[in-house]
Parts: structure tokens; C-alpha cells; sequence
């Protein structure tokens, strides 16, 4: 089940799992981190306990994750939740990641650290921040091999060994747009500028990291460096997620093969997934 952040995917998978002997499979880019908890959503312990969740706090926030690492930790989670005679739920909005699953990428080149030193000064001159970690990646691929990263994302590194039924739940833009203010007020009075504090404090972070990017957590790290008000990080970190919620749903309107689903009318996406769930036992 894909969508875009704050649709409402989490509160339907635990509405699923009341009736259906699912696991989730987490994919989502920053819910690997561990220690990233209220910036990125997370489920909670208790939830955790109560429905077995699966590509949460994978490492650290000072390490690098990839689509390809995730592509073959999530085909392992998939088997392992069928073996148990349990019902695999893969629940997120990285889209790249789904991407690089259902059709598969050829092997990317390591990063290079001299080389994406060399790229992000560059980009820091002349690149959007939205964009730039994404277009960073892509002229450090193109440097490496000679080939454009898209030439070396279109090959198959091996079929599936089970079949997946994809949706997408779409939500009305203004209804979006309220729930993404109000989800981020309600992670800054959780604690998420102390929780940045203590990751800082913990681990040898800077801005330039892939965890650090995230949104929200980059917007939380200018205000810590002193680089903006609160209310000026609270305006761009909203807008940030507006942004992200944007991609997210053109990949989705694009993307072949997924059933769409009205965010708006959570009852009847409820009955059309009970449904399909009932056809996979």
C-alpha cells in the first residue's frame, strides 16, 4: 500500500491487521534510521508489538541505505512473513524503493566520497535543495560508469519469487495539505528539535547525510545551526512536505498497475483491501 506522506497509509494497515494476519513491511527511507522516530512517523513500540513490523531501525543515522540493499531485505522479510503463514503488508511512500522491487536495478556503482564532495559543492551552488540529493546521485553515477543512472535502472537483477499486488491511496489535496500542517505541528510538540539535539549529540552527523535530508530533520538542523527562526523552519519544512507529497503522487499516477484508492472514503478503501486480503489466504 503506497501513498504519500501524512494519507493516512499507517492507520489503514492496523485497521487491516484487526482482521487479517498481516506483518508490515516498511517502505520508507527514513524509517530505516534508528533514533529517527518522531520526524519520520514511526510506528511506536506498542504498535510494533501489537502488529510485527519489519525494515524499521535498520542502522544508524550516520550510515547509508540504498534501494538495492532494500530491495533484498525486503524480498527476504516477504518470504519469511509467507513461510510463517502470515499475510506480507507493504506499507510506505519511497517510492524508489517500490520501484526498484517490483521492476528491479541493475548494480549502481558505491558511492565515491572524494568524488560527491566534488558534486555537492557544486550542487550547493546551482542546485534546488528538493532536488539535490537525488541529482547528486545521478551525476555521481554518470562520472563513475559513463552511463546515465535511468540506463542502469532499467535492467532486472532477477525475478520475484512471489507476486505483488499494488495500490495507492490518494487523498484530495486540500485534505492532504491539513493533514500535513497539522502532522508536523504534532511532531514539534512530541520533541522532534530534541530529538535532532540528541541524535547530534550521539552520532557524527552532518547536514549532507542521507538521514539528515529527510524532511523535517533538514529544516529542524538550519533552525539548530541557528540559520532560521522556529517559525520560519515550521513554514519551510511544511512547504518541503507539500513538495514531497507532490512527486509522490505524479509516481503514482504514472506508475502501472496500481489500484487507486480514495484516502478520502477510508471505509470503502478498507472493504476493497479486506477483499484482496481475503484472496492472498
Amino acid at each position: 500500500m503506497l501513498g504519500p506522506t501524512a494519507a493516512g497509509k499507517s492507520a489503514l494497515a492496523f485497521r487491516l491487521a484487526e482482521k487479517h494476519p498481516v506483518e508490515i513491511v516498511s517502505v520508507d527511507s527514513a524509517q530505516v534510521y534508528r533514533g529517527m522516530d518522531i520526524g519520520t512517523a514511526k510506528p511506536s513500540a506498542a504498535e510494533r508489538a501489537r502488529v510485527p513490523h519489519h525494515l524499521i531501525d535498520v542502522l544508524d543515522p550516520d550510515e547509508r541505505y540504498s534501494a538495492g540493499r532494500f530491495r533484498a531485505d525486503a524480498i527476504r522479510a516477504v518470504e519469511t512473513i509467507i513461510k510463517r503463514g502470515k499475510i506480507p503488508l507493504l506499507v510506505g511512500g519511497t517510492m524508489l524503493y517500490y520501484r526498484s522491487l517490483v521492476a528491479g536495478l541493475d548494480t549502481l556503482p558505491q558511492a565515491d566520497p572524494e568524488l560527491r564532495k566534488t558534486i555537492n559543492a557544486e550542487a550547493a551552488r546551482r542546485i534546488m535543495p528538493n532536488d539535490a540529493q537525488r541529482i547528486q546521485r545521478a551525476l555521481e553515477v554518470f562520472r563513475l560508469t559513463g552511463k546515465p543512472i535511468s540506463q542502469l535502472q532499467r535492467g532486472e537483477v532477477g525475478a520475484l519469487p512471489f507476486s505483488i499486488h499494488g495500490c495507492a491511496l490518494i487523498p484530495e489535496r486540500g485534505e492532504l495539505h491539513r493533514r500535513i500542517e497539522q502532522r508536523f505541528d504534532a511532531m514539534l510538540g512530541a520533541g522532534l528539535i530534541d530529538e535532532l539535539k540528541q541524535l547530534r549529540g550521539k552520532f557524527d552527523l552532518n547536514q549532507d547525510m542521507p538521514s539528515m535530508r529527510a524532511v523535517g530533520y533538514r529544516q529542524a538542523w538550519s533552525f539548530l545551526e541557528g540559520e532560521t527562526t522556529e517559525a520560519a523552519m515550521r513554514e519551510e519544512a511544511i512547504a518541503a512536505t507539500r513538495q514531497l507529497a507532490k512527486r509522490q503522487l505524479t509516481w503514482l499516477r504514472g506508475f502501472p498497475g496500481l489500484l487507486r484508492l480514495d484516502a478520502g472514503s477510508p471505509e470503502r478503501a478498507a472493504v476493497t483491501l479486506h477483499l484482496l486480503l481475503d484472496e492472498a489466504r
